[in-house]
């Protein structure tokens, strides 16, 4: 995430570094507002996922995204970040040599999911448009690019219809 972010690839308003404490948790969530998304920072698949609405609920939940996460990767560090209620899920395939020259392969739609786990993907994602494929696909090469990123890789985005802003989700090399 602080590396996006100094990339200039937009980030979702949430931590930048894992966190272990959910009072912690409670201080950013007051911040950024709920709802928010406790995730796991060791690894993804909808494990130690959880959507927190109300502060009441952030302390229960935050300890079993916790255990989750540890049970599946040996690692309860966890993000907190906004929730968007109705984002979509925007990704671009990237390739990039050891000249820092990236290029990309067009987007994919992957919104269609059962458990944070994708179910199909749609290409080209009929929900954005021309403008905003463009701002998404030089986000993602700059993104691979503040890193020298080598290979083929996946950069992922949320993408949020009724703002058209979109945010940087993860990288998959």
């Amino acid at each position: 995430r602080r590396i996006m972010e100094r990339a200039g690839v937009p980030v979702l308003s949430g931590t930048s570094a894992g966190i272990t404490d959910a009072k912690e948790a409670q201080a950013v969530a007051a911040q950024i507002g709920f709802p928010v998304l406790i995730k796991a920072a060791g690894g993804g698949g909808g494990r130690g996922l959880r959507i927190v609405h109300k502060s009441d609920d952030l302390a229960a939940l935050f300890a079993v995204a916790q255990e989750e996460a540890e049970n599946a990767f040996g690692n309860g560090t966890l993000y907190v970040e906004k929730y968007l209620e109705r984002a979509r899920h925007i990704e671009f395939q990237i390739v990039a040599d050891q000249h820092r020259n990236v290029i990309h392969l067009g987007e994919r739609e992957c919104s269609l999911q059962r458990h944070h786990q994708k179910v199909l993907e749609e290409s080209p994602s009929p929900v954005i448009d021309d403008e905003t494929r463009s701002r998404l696909r030089e986000a993602a090469i700059a993104g691979a690019a503040s890193i020298n990123y080598r290979g083929a890789g996946t950069m992922e985005f949320l993408y949020d219809q009724t703002t058209r802003e979109f945010f940087f989700l993860e990288m998959n090399t």
